[in-house]
């Protein structure tokens, strides 16, 4: 089964159209075997609300060999408790450096399902990342418009909307629901949510920024299709870190974002 597939599947058996985010911070913990610990934990109880998981690779990296070791260890466990796993990369090169990229986080212990993938070095860097993700029945989410203020360096003047247009592209004439090419547009950007909708009609939005970064479950109705699908609302701060490091507070509010993004959907 497909990246897109497998998490349709699962957003309509549990109703849930949260992405769990975890980015393990060093400066939280008393030592690597108490971030270990707290990373799996969250992930295990948090697993029954969660459409998929979203490991940042910035923090595994961070961490040196022991974080990457930790990124096989989060990958392996998200697999056994049926969630499809999304990393985030942000990668984006040219040539055989973007070929790298897309082989080993597309592939092999510490690879992902899916991976986010940087347009803005040119269109024709994203063919790696796709051909990877095709070969492996994965998914790439593209940068579209992102949930930091500053995006509009960038981003603004139809950027957005002419990147919007090339996922479309690349995802048409693929098989199933869903195709491999998604989009991520910021939870943070409510009033665009319906263009992008329309402008990607096929594609999977990842919708980064509910909770810590101000995005609201209650505004993402646009994002979805009729059902509840075609998006995810992803969350890492506030579910991560909801009270400290206390396991059950990331535990209730992954099932309380569930909820709320259940709700606006009526």
């Amino acid at each position: 089964m497909t990246f897109a597939a497998a998490l349709t599947e699962r957003t309509r058996r549990l109703q849930t159209r949260l992405c769990v985010g975890l980015d393990p911070r060093p400066g939280a913990y008393r030592d690597a075997a108490h971030l270990r610990a707290h990373t799996l934990d969250v992930l295990e109880v948090t697993a029954p609300f969660a459409a998929c998981v979203k490991p940042q690779l910035a923090f595994f990296e961070a961490l040196g060999l022991p974080g990457f070791a930790l990124l096989e260890e989060v990958c392996a466990a998200a697999r056994l408790l049926g969630l499809p796993v999304i990393l985030d990369g942000k990668r984006g090169d040219i040539g055989s450096t973007a070929q790298a990229y897309a082989q080993g986080w597309l592939s092999g212990p510490h690879a992902g399902d899916a991976l986010t993938v940087n347009p803005f070095l040119g269109f024709g860097t994203l063919t790696p990342f796709v051909e990877a993700a095709r070969a492996n029945g994965g998914a790439v989410f593209v940068l579209v418009k992102t949930s930091n203020p500053d995006q509009a360096d960038l981003q603004g003047g139809g950027v957005s909307e002419r990147v919007a247009a090339e996922v479309a592209r690349l995802g048409a004439g693929e098989e199933g629901e869903y195709a491999g090419v998604g989009a991520v547009v910021g939870a943070t950007h409510p009033r665009d949510l319906a263009a992008f909708r329309a402008l990607m009609p096929r594609a999977l939005l990842l919708l980064p920024g509910l909770g810590a970064q101000g995005g609201a479950a209650a505004e993402l109705a646009p994002a979805f299709h009729p059902g509840g699908t075609g998006a995810l609302a992803s969350a890492s701060r506030a579910v991560g870190y909801a009270d400290g490091l206390d396991v059950t507070a990331s535990r209730e509010a992954a099932r309380r974002l569930r909820d709320e993004l259940n709700a606006a959907l009526g």
